[in-house]
């Protein structure tokens, strides 16, 4: 936003106030812009405009026809450092915040390390009064539904490691009760794309998990864990199961891309 000549400080560049408004005119809306619309847009007199489209030209920041001028790859550069020193937990706490608040249930992004699921960001319900696992804590992956997410996502020659170096522990009577009951879980996350693990790790919870990647890359899981009173697995599935796929979408956009 432009300032008032009499509010800049004293240190105010006003070439530089003006170079950033003509980048910023272009848009998806509008990528192209002849020196009339880009004046427009950045408020500057069109001869104002032509000098400052003619210079980010030379620079190699934009490129023209002739008639219109657009974006070149290279403005990419001045976001570049700010990107690249954003880490996955950062981008995705504020996504987890916003499911929390919109499903009133704990949120969290973990990823799999050897055998078990570590949590890398974690944003508690509202209601919650405490907190019981942390950034950092680790959970057998083949008993929660991030885990089987993860897991499901692994080369095939990978996944049956992975079945060769667990040993299943009964945590309550729901608990999977073999390697091939397991085996046939995560096939059937491959397939569906999503986890639901009921009463499995903690008799009082409910996980559900959908992956969250880069490209074709899968990078971690997202998950909820809800209540066992919140409702039958139809009505999850229906509920929650949208939303949750949602927010792994746009942390995937995030952080590079779903397409990257």
């Amino acid at each position: 936003m432009e300032l008032q000549e009499d509010a800049a400080p004293a240190y105010w560049v006003k070439s530089a106030e003006k170079t950033l408004g003509v980048l910023l005119a272009f848009s998806s809306d509008e990528p192209r812009l002849t020196i009339t619309r880009a004046a427009a847009k950045a408020d500057l007199s069109r001869a104002a405009a032509r000098r400052f489209l003619l210079t980010l030209t030379d620079l190699g920041y934009l490129r023209s026809d002739g008639s219109t001028f657009e974006l070149t790859p290279r403005a990419l550069d001045i976001g570049a450092s700010f990107l690249s020193s954003l880490t996955l937990p950062q981008i995705a706490e504020p996504h987890l915040k916003q499911l929390a608040v919109d499903l009133d249930e704990t949120t969290s992004l973990c990823i799999l390390d050897g055998t078990d699921v570590v949590y890398i960001s974690r944003v508690l319900a509202p209601r919650m009064l405490r907190v019981s696992v942390n950034v950092g804590t680790r959970f057998p992956a083949w008993a929660t539904s991030m885990g089987r997410v993860l897991v499901a996502g692994l080369p095939k020659a990978s996944r049956e490691a992975f079945f060769d170096r667990i040993e299943i522990t009964q945590f309550t009577e729901h608990t999977v009760s073999s390697i091939d009951a397991l085996r046939a879980e995560i096939e059937r996350t491959a397939e569906r794309g999503w986890s639901l693990v009921s009463r499995e790790l903690d008799d009082g919870l409910r996980g559900l998990a959908v992956p969250v990647r880069r490209g074709t890359d899968l990078i971690a899981a997202l998950n909820v864990s809800l209540q066992t009173h919140r409702g039958p697995e139809d009505t999850i599935t229906q509920s929650v199961l949208p939303r949750l796929q949602e927010a792994a979408e746009r942390i995937a956009d995030d952080f590079g891309g779903r397409r990257a």
